[in-house]
């Protein structure tokens, strides 16, 4: 068994690519979006696309793209010098419009997992780069949302990753320690935040970031967040 001097008493979790399968959901939204944004004109959908990493022929993110760890405003800041008709705030609206209406695939059943958690005694929390409003949508439209101790969008107030300030505002808002804390996600923005603000770090391959990538950064990488209680079982969580 491999035990840690510092106990586990928490699990803060990234968003997309982590509770839910990013490929899943944010591909719809981008088809959907981009085609909405550019008012059916494809070869302007499609140079928007562009702008962000995303392949609207073939419908695929590119692995450096924006969408996979910036911000909502981020995006919206790329993605408003394509429009004259329209300031980027109302940009920023649409995005976060069609992303809390984006279809929602759990990486895995997430009810009885988080229960389990929960059963533990873990404190939970979600620290995505998602706005608040779509994040709390996806939250609630899988029937999670009170498992949740902690729920915190880049716009809540704490900054975004791979700052640590809505890590450290999860730490904060449950009384632990960081230390006694695990950040869990499937970006390096995510293992930096986490390693920032003293946390121990997990990361899943359900993102668009392959296992080279994530485990210089990660004490553990795991195919998705349904083989964390095997893992803390053995790092001696009861």
């Amino acid at each position: 068994m491999n035990m840690h001097p510092t106990p586990i008493k928490g699990l803060c979790f990234d968003k997309d690519g982590t509770l839910f399968d990013f490929a899943a959901t944010w591909e719809a939204w981008a088809q959907r979006f981009l085609r909405r944004a550019a008012q059916g004109d494809e070869a302007r959908a499609s140079r928007m696309g562009d702008a962000i990493g995303f392949d609207l022929g073939v419908g695929k993110f590119a692995s450096d793209s924006l969408v996979i760890a910036g911000t909502a405003g981020e995006i919206a800041d790329v993605l408003a010098l394509h429009f004259t008709d329209l300031a980027r705030d109302a940009v920023l609206r649409m995005i976060d419009e069609e992303a809390g209406a984006a279809p929602q695939q759990p990486a895995v059943p997430l009810v009885p997992l988080l229960e389990g958690f929960r059963a533990r005694g873990l404190a939970l929390g979600v620290a995505t780069n998602d706005s608040e409003a779509p994040a709390l949508a996806h939250l609630t439209s899988a029937g999670v949302t009170g498992l949740f101790d902690f729920i915190a969008g880049y716009d809540s107030g704490h900054g975004a990753k791979p700052g640590p300030g809505p890590l450290l505002a999860f730490a904060k808002a449950v009384n632990l320690p960081p230390e006694q804390i695990v950040m869990v996600g499937d970006s390096t923005h995510d293992l930096h935040a986490g390693r920032a603000a003293g946390m121990r770090t997990v990361a899943v391959l359900t993102g668009a970031a392959d296992a080279s990538a994530l485990a210089p950064l990660a004490d553990v990488v795991l195919r998705d967040i349904g083989e964390i209680p095997a893992w803390l079982t053995a790092q001696g969580v009861a």
